[in-house]
């Protein structure tokens, strides 16, 4: 029986766990909950048409205005966003993609990929944005050099990330993003580029960031994918207060 050659072992090895970890995508780790099956959009909507998508308008709407507009953003949300090989796809065209459900502290895992001149963004409780884009054909009021990750709408604390961190354009990038009360730390691939800053509230500047909201996959007219998203809620920043005082 002839053995492997060393190049040979070492390609089949590649190639197993290769498919091992295709095989685990989107199955969360320990402790988190995937927001995303793979399979269909189950517990996603479709973000409401402007001015609604604003949470501040929103909350002005009666439930059943509320109901007749989210009908309305599901049917586009469906011709946009679809599940192709276990990953969400976006189009182009259309609205972001919400949670149904809302959250307040978090810790967020999130696998993204676009194509070149991409632009997108994670939305944490309904704000902009932890950004996503090909950084090499940025705004011209960034530095050459400013990759993903940062807090893109924050006027008054930082908003560009501490480094770039991006992979090349059409592979996979991975977020890990921590929210407590205000402040947001994301790193981008592993690499820390935002620390535990506060995010300000793009809707009511004069406001803090919403205690509560959904997540949101930011759509920007740019061919989108994303997988693997997970989540772990942490005890609220307001109950670790309270849980202090009452020591």
């Amino acid at each position: 029986m002839r053995t492997l050659s060393r190049v040979g072992a070492f390609g089949l090895v590649a190639a197993l766990c290769t498919a091992i970890a295709l095989a685990a995508d989107n199955v969360p780790p320990p402790g988190f909950t995937a927001l995303f099956n793979g399979k269909d959009l189950t517990g996603w909507k479709g973000l409401l048409k402007p001015p609604l998508d604003n949470p501040a308008e929103r909350a002005k709407l009666t439930p059943e205005q509320l109901a007749e507009a989210q009908k309305e953003a599901d049917e586009v949300m469906r011709q946009a966003w679809r599940v192709e090989d276990g990953v969400l796809v976006y189009n182009g065209k259309g609205r972001s993609l919400c949670t149904v459900k809302d959250y307040a502290d978090f810790e967020l895992y999130v696998d993204w990929k676009i194509e070149p001149k991409g632009d997108s963004g994670i939305y944490l409780r309904g704000c902009p944005q932890v950004q996503i884009w090909d950084h090499f054909t940025k705004p011209s009021d960034y530095p050459t050099e400013c990759g993903s990750g940062g807090l893109y709408n924050n006027k008054i604390h930082p908003s560009k990330p501490l480094k770039v961190a991006d992979r090349p354009i059409g592979q996979w990038n991975t977020f890990r993003i921590k929210m407590v009360g205000e402040r947001v730390s994301v790193w981008l691939n592993g690499i820390l580029v935002v620390d535990n800053v506060v995010m300000e509230n793009y809707w009511e500047r004069n406001r803090p960031i919403y205690r509560t909201g959904p997540i949101e996959l930011q759509s920007h007219g740019t061919h989108l994918w994303f997988k693997n998203i997970f989540i772990r809620e942490l005890p609220s920043s307001d109950e670790a207060a309270e849980k202090k005082e009452t020591k």
